[in-house]
């Protein structure tokens, strides 16, 4: 595979790698959170895709002395700055106070660092937290990250996996409402984040035979088909399948049970069949410090493990220590696959 140009920089401290982090939810903590990376400008070459009046505005209200300079790629990496790649607000925005007039100008933060990293002029892309509610409101369709990544990077099949507490939780299914997670839960898409779920395990991370442990949909399992037959028509047939082809892999086991020290011994990642049943777990185990890692694009993503947290903007009280995490997270990510031989 060949690399574009800024994974080849991450070789030379001279030259690192440009990390896009995009700002998110205007009147929430995001441009709170991404002010806090200022401590890791001196090693890395951030670049904060937000407002620049949103950004410096919030800094003074926060009585932060951060260095912060238009972003030019052509210009050398000046080691201690925070570059800004200005993208304009539709209308002002207000701590706590989130407009839908800004749900499109969210969306093209996000769509300037994926193209940036799939042109390679970014070697990674980290996110601050967007508020779903508002971009929706603003009559756009967008229920997540994820899958807008997926669809604006081209990719067959996007997993969304955080990490944190010790652990690695990835989900076969993302954003969806309860009701519909049963129908969701198909051979073949399970098979797909499956595959995915272990070609990135093995490629991102290294490890070269993943052990992965399955949850069951139903409680303890389906109970043998007595409280639901997903386990039975679905999920077994698929784990049986990749079994035959190699793949360690454990499972439907009770999802109640399955974060449990002993069964996570010797496991490299968990795969919860939705978001509130894998998650909580590992957010009580690491909130505030644990970062998603989105799977299966050609791309490099991550991003902070919490929401847009409005009645915390502009306090000072906003913690940006999971933005930190992901912004080194992908330096790593980036490292590896810099030095991939695939």
């Amino acid at each position: 595979m060949s690399l574009p140009a800024s994974f080849a920089l991450a070789r030379g401290a001279a030259h690192p790698p440009i990390i896009a982090v995009t700002s998110g939810e205007p009147a929430g903590i995001g441009p709170d959170v991404c002010l806090g990376l200022a401590g890791r400008a001196a090693a890395s070459r951030l670049v904060l895709l937000c407002d620049r009046t949103l950004l410096r505005g919030r800094a003074e209200m926060l009585g932060i002395r951060a260095a912060l300079a238009d972003y030019d790629s052509a210009r050398p990496w000046a080691p201690g700055t925070l570059e800004v790649l200005h993208l304009p607000l539709a209308r002002p925005s207000r701590p706590g106070m989130p407009d839908a007039a800004n749900g499109p100008y969210v969306l093209s933060l996000l769509q300037r660092a994926a193209d940036g990293c799939v042109s390679g002029e970014f070697a990674a892309m980290v996110t601050a937290p967007v508020h779903k509610g508002v971009i929706n409101d603003a009559g756009i369709g967008f229920t997540g990250h994820t899958e807008f990544l997926a669809e604006r990077t081209g990719a067959r099949q996007a997993v969304m996996m955080l990490v944190g507490g010790g652990m690695r939780v990835a989900l076969a299914t993302t954003h969806l409402a309860l009701s519909r997670v049963p129908e969701a839960i198909t051979q073949e898409g399970l098979e797909r984040v499956l595959r995915v779920l272990f070609d990135s395990l093995a490629r991102m991370y290294g490890i070269v035979k993943p052990h992965v442990l399955v949850a069951g949909l139903n409680p303890h399992g389906g109970e043998g088909g007595h409280i639901g037959r997903e386990e039975i028509e679905v999920i077994v047939p698929v784990l049986e399948r990749l079994r035959r082809e190699g793949f360690h892999l454990s499972g439907p086991m009770p999802a109640d049970t399955l974060c449990l020290p002993a069964a996570l011994e010797g496991a490299d990642c968990v795969l919860a069949m939705y978001h509130d049943q894998g998650l909580p777990v590992l957010k009580f185990a690491s909130f505030g410090h644990g970062i998603n890692v989105t799977l299966g694009l050609p791309i490099i993503r991550t991003s902070v493990d919490h929401g847009t947290a409005l009645d915390l903007a502009a306090t000072g009280r906003a913690d940006a220590r999971s933005l930190i995490a992901a912004v080194d997270a992908a330096l790593e990510l980036v490292k590896l696959r810099a030095s991939s031989p695939d």
